[in-house]
């Protein structure tokens, strides 16, 4: 995790095309270095609760998680979630990650046991189990590890925020300058 920049939530807003609300840390960046995942304040400034910890920012990677929801992996997944016991508790254990990590910044009474993604015992959104495994690094989520192994390099075609959007001089890295940015993800044999 690394506070933004003003650099990043240029980047950030450009992804979004609105504003972002309640960041507080880039959780992980694409190999182009910018955001794709952002690490969110659990209460918003104006007080509302908001349980998405790790929030999926790059439209390259959430279009691709929605191409996999439309296929019917989240279906599949609830299906083997419910008849695999092993796989049910390493998504519950999951979900306490989540819990705890976001607990670890603010304990918001509201959002006490709901964590994202359906967790502990729903898949219902493949963009923050991707996420959260993207944030946390491979091993935590087995069903974000596993959505992580489905996408294609969404990266690939460059970054999806064009450098103009980034302002001329606001030390952003460039494609190809953090190549290591994939390190979280390549290297582990579930990717």
């Amino acid at each position: 995790m690394e506070p933004p920049a003003q650099a990043d939530l240029k980047v950030v807003e450009a992804q979004l095309g609105r504003r972002p609300r309640g960041i507080r840390a880039v959780a992980h960046r694409c190999p182009c270095g910018s955001p794709d995942v952002v690490e969110t304040s659990p209460r918003l400034s104006d007080g509302t609760p908001f349980p998405t910890l790790f929030y999926l920012t790059c439209p390259h990677a959430t279009a691709a998680c929605s191409r996999l929801e439309s296929a019917g992996v989240m279906r599949d997944m609830q299906e083997r979630l419910s008849t695999d016991p092993e796989l049910a508790e390493r998504y519950a254990k999951a979900h306490q990650d989540y819990l705890g990590r976001r607990r670890a910044i603010e304990d918001v009474p509201e959002i006490t046991r709901v964590s994202a993604g359906g967790m502990p015992d729903r898949v219902k959104c493949l963009h923050v189990l991707a996420g959260h495994s993207l944030a946390v690094g491979p091993g935590i989520n087995p069903l974000g590890d596993e959505t992580l192994a489905l996408l294609p390099d969404w990266w690939a075609k460059g970054p999806c925020v064009p450098p103009a959007a980034r302002g001329p001089e606001d030390g952003a890295p460039r494609f190809g300058e953090r190549a290591e940015g994939r390190a979280a993800v390549e290297g582990d044999e579930n990717q």
